[in-house]
């Protein structure tokens, strides 16, 4: 199976870590949050990944190479300037029919192998992975109608929402939907395709999920990663994937130095 990893933006909402060095090279515990994906790839028979770069691509391909390491294929596909989160895939020449696409910061316990064959099933040509979250209102919320009389009152009630984890399964399909090599986001491919009625599905994930975007969130990755650390990588409970101490080593030095 084919995964790409969408790995040139900039994480500006995580800086100053991220000004010199490629936020999924941010260290979780004693390795980059994306050397966890790519274990949780492989776990998850994913063989080949292609790394989409940008923002200092060429630390990512001195870090993870081609990938022998993981026992993974890896390559990488670098776009000049910022071309979205869906355009970069249309450099790709060699997609297969379905692929997994996904944010390179993602800490997730998510099976991929699962969401993967939950697409192929479906019928959808993009499924998206999400998550329910839930937010404490700590004021009292008054429901209405059109005519202003009140409907209801509930007071501080907890709102629950559903959130895209960054992960998805495209069809090759989908990229006709590009432009060239315009610059087109995620969110405008998902309000295209409802527009030409395309077929888009979600699935539904109770797993692990932890965003990254803000410097409090990560600090409470780092902390939530090393307290579970096997529900994120349990092939290491087996002694598969043994943390390379002097690679670890030298991430969190390289990090230190360029953050």
């Amino acid at each position: 199976m084919r995964a790409v990893v969408l790995a040139g933006g900039k994480g500006r909402r995580l800086e100053p870590y991220t000004i010199s060095f490629p936020k999924p090279l941010v260290p979780v515990g004693d390795m980059p949050i994306l050397e966890v994906v790519i274990r949780q790839l492989q776990r998850c028979n994913f063989e080949h990944v292609t790394m989409a770069t940008g923002h200092l691509a060429e630390l990512l391909v001195a870090y993870f190479g081609d990938g022998a390491k993981w026992d993974v294929q890896i390559d990488y596909s670098r776009e000049d300037a910022p071309l979205g989160t869906v355009a970069p895939l249309k450099l790709i020449g060699d997609l297969p029919e379905s692929f997994l696409v996904m944010n390179g910061d993602v800490l997730t316990t998510l099976r991929y192998d699962h969401l993967f064959e939950y697409h192929r099933q479906s019928g959808a040509e993009l499924t998206v992975a999400c998550h329910r979250c839930s937010t404490q209102v700590d004021l009292g919320v008054i429901e209405f109608d059109s005519e202003l009389e009140v409907t209801g009152y509930r007071e501080k009630p907890r709102l629950s929402y559903d959130v895209s984890m960054g992960v998805y399964v495209f069809n090759r399909s989908v990229l006709d939907l590009v432009q060239g090599d315009q610059y087109m986001d995620f969110p405008t491919l998902v309000d295209t395709m409802i527009r030409r009625k395309r077929p888009v599905k979600v699935y539904l994930s109770d797993d692990r999920w932890l965003d990254i975007g803000r410097p409090a969130d990560y600090a409470e990755a780092n902390r939530i990663f090393q307290q579970r650390r096997n529900e994120f990588l349990p092939q290491e409970l087996n002694g598969a994937f043994e943390p390379n101490v002097r690679r670890a080593a030298a991430s969190r030095l390289l990090f230190a130095e360029r953050g």
